[in-house]
């Protein structure tokens, strides 16, 4: 599995750095350091977790989960986001109490780990850029951020060394910070619609539904249900009156939903006679006053 060993590449590379990282933040002084090291291991964490779920993600429905396991890996890119909006919200935080009281910091260590953090981190996004599931989006990101965060440091500390202002290197902290907090709310948002049910993005329903209607022998649809399991598969759900060959309306119906990104969908056919308590086509309604419903 390609996705998970690159996340246990970014997870051991994390580790080792952000451990190594802590240690600097104390020698240097630095808030900058010392956050971006906080976010670190809270990034590691998180992707340490991210790795176990990612696998379990890939394992095939069985009949204690009839839809697969891919939400555990969306369940991950959920807890990654939680973790990295905690750690950035601490940073804050403890920045702002030191904009108060800027202190000297050693800015020639702050400089040289920055460096080291900006290239362990840039190997650990290419590991992880591939990826095309939440999970591993929240996971690059998390990687990217690093590097962003860490250049953001790195001429940070060379502003510093050069006008002495120690002030910068919270607002520096800060400004990382809040650039964490946006993205991660985002991921978050993204992550609550596939737990909502949330029509997928990039699915045009009414476009759908004309569509189907316009396969010959459709008499009309309704209960169209779209979810998406992990963000990436998207599942479809619709009842269809029909004439005329049931099989052959089907695989027509089918060959539509596919051009919509659709690969999975339960076609319920109806005849015209069957009475189902629901709405029709829209291309139905000038002519359906008279299809009285009736309740069971």
């Amino acid at each position: 599995m390609k996705s998970d060993r690159n996340i246990l590449i970014a997870f051991l590379l994390n580790l080792t750095f952000s451990v190594f990282e802590a240690i600097g933040g104390f020698l240097t002084g630095s808030i900058a350091v010392l956050s971006d090291s906080v976010h670190d291991l809270g990034d590691s964490a998180s992707i340490g977790l991210s790795y176990f779920l990612e696998r379990k993600s890939k394992k095939e429905p069985d009949e204690n989960y009839t839809y697969g396991y891919a939400r555990y890996s969306v369940l991950g890119g959920l807890l990654t986001t939680v973790i990295l909006l905690i750690g950035s919200a601490a940073v804050i935080i403890g920045s702002v109490f030191r904009l108060a009281s800027p202190r000297p910091i050693d800015y020639n260590g702050m400089m040289l780990f920055a460096a080291i953090g900006f290239a362990v981190n840039l190997c650990a996004a290419f590991f992880t850029r591939e990826g095309d599931s939440l999970n591993q989006k929240a996971v690059n990101l998390h990687m990217l951020e690093d590097v962003f965060g860490w250049a953001v440091v790195l001429v940070g500390a060379a502003v510093i060394r050069f006008t002495g202002l120690y002030i910068i290197d919270p607002i520096l902290s800060i400004a990382v910070a809040l650039f964490i907090l946006i993205n991660s709310i985002r991921n978050i948002l993204d992550i609550m619609w596939i737990f909502l049910e949330k029509a997928p993005k990039g699915v045009d329903i009414e476009n759908i539904r004309k569509e189907v209607c316009d396969v010959e022998g459709v008499v009309s649809v309704h209960h169209i249900h779209i979810r998406s399991i992990d963000g990436n598969r998207n599942y479809l759900t619709m009842h269809i009156v029909a004439s005329g060959n049931h099989a052959e309306v089907k695989r027509m119906v089918r060959e539509r939903l596919l051009e919509h990104g659709i690969a999975h969908s339960t076609l319920e056919m109806e005849s015209e006679d069957e009475k189902c308590d629901s709405l029709h086509c829209h291309i139905e309604e000038t002519h359906s006053n008279h299809h009285h419903h009736h309740h069971h």
